[in-house]
C-alpha cells in the first residue's frame, strides 16, 4: 500500500514539473509561442506604417467666436462669468467681494495691484491676506476668498488652467477657500481647443484645470458642490 502511493505521488509530481517547465520556457508549442508565431507570420510581408497625419484641425471655433464660447461653457458649468475692461475691473472685485460678504481676500504674491486698488470701498474691515507658504489647510479653510490671474483658458471645454505663476499662487490656495474670483485677460489668455493650449503650457510646472465650481455626486446624482474646491467660481473675462 505505501509502495503504491508513493509511485503515484512520484509520477503524478514529475508530470505536474514536466508539464509546467515546458510551458514556462516555450517548448512543446506553448500557448504563448503559438500566438505570438502566428502574429510574426500575419505581418511578416506587411508595408512599414505610415506616418501618423498632422493636418488635422486644432479648433473648431472661429477665433471671433471663442470669448463666447468661453463665457457660454463657464456658464455651462454653473461658474459665474462677468466681463469688464481695465479701467471698470477694480470696483467689480470690489463689488464681487462685497457681494458675497467677505471679511477676508487672499491675494498671490504678484496680483497687479491696480486690481486690488478699490478694496477699501469695500469697507475698513475687509482684510487683505498675502499668500504664506507655510499656512496650513486649516489656516486657509477660513480665509473667504481668493482672487487669482490664470495661464490660460480654453473656450471648447470652459477651462481655465492655473500653472502657480506670481499672479495665481499655489495650487492650495485656488482649491481650499470657498469663493475663488478668477481674471482672464481674452488678449492673449484665450484659447479655442486644448491642443491649441498644449503648447503654450509649461509641464513642468504645477497645472491646475479647473472647469467650473468643485462638484461631485452619489450613485443617486445627487450634487455636491465645495467638496474638492470652491463652492463657488466668478470668472472675469478682462479686455483692454
Amino acid at each position: 500500500m505505501s509502495s503504491g502511493t508513493g509511485a503515484a505521488s512520484d509520477t503524478g509530481t514529475g508530470a505536474a514539473s514536466g508539464t509546467g517547465s515546458d510551458a514556462a520556457s516555450g517548448r512543446g508549442g506553448g500557448s504563448r509561442e503559438r500566438i505570438l508565431a502566428r502574429i510574426r507570420a500575419a505581418v511578416a510581408d506587411a508595408p512599414d506604417a505610415p506616418e501618423a497625419a498632422r493636418d488635422y484641425l486644432d479648433t473648431h471655433t472661429p477665433d471671433e467666436r471663442v470669448i463666447d464660447l468661453l463665457a457660454e461653457n463657464l456658464a455651462d458649468y454653473r461658474a459665474l462669468v462677468h466681463r469688464t475692461d481695465s479701467e471698470e475691473l477694480p470696483a467689480l472685485i470690489a463689488r464681487l467681494l462685497a457681494e458675497r460678504g467677505a471679511r477676508t481676500v487672499l491675494v498671490p504674491p504678484l496680483l497687479p495691484a491696480l486690481w486690488l486698488s478699490a478694496l477699501s470701498s469695500v469697507g475698513t474691515d475687509l482684510v487683505r491676506i498675502e499668500d504664506d507658504p507655510t499656512s496650513t489647510a486649516q489656516e486657509l479653510d477660513v480665509v473667504d476668498s481668493v482672487i487669482t490671474g490664470c495661464a490660460l483658458a480654453i473656450a471648447e471645454t470652459g477651462t481655465l488652467v492655473l500653472d502657480a505663476a506670481p499672479d495665481q499662487g499655489r495650487r492650495r490656495i485656488t482649491l481650499v477657500p470657498d469663493h475663488h474670483i478668477c481674471v482672464v485677460r481674452t488678449a492673449d489668455q484665450v484659447v479655442g481647443s486644448v491642443p491649441q493650449a498644449m503648447p503654450r503650457l509649461d509641464p513642468t510646472r504645477p497645472l491646475t484645470w479647473i472647469s467650473g465650481p468643485s462638484a461631485t455626486s452619489d450613485i443617486e446624482l445627487d450634487r455636491v458642490e465645495g467638496v474638492h474646491g470652491p463652492r463657488t467660481l466668478e470668472v472675469i473675462l478682462l479686455s483692454e
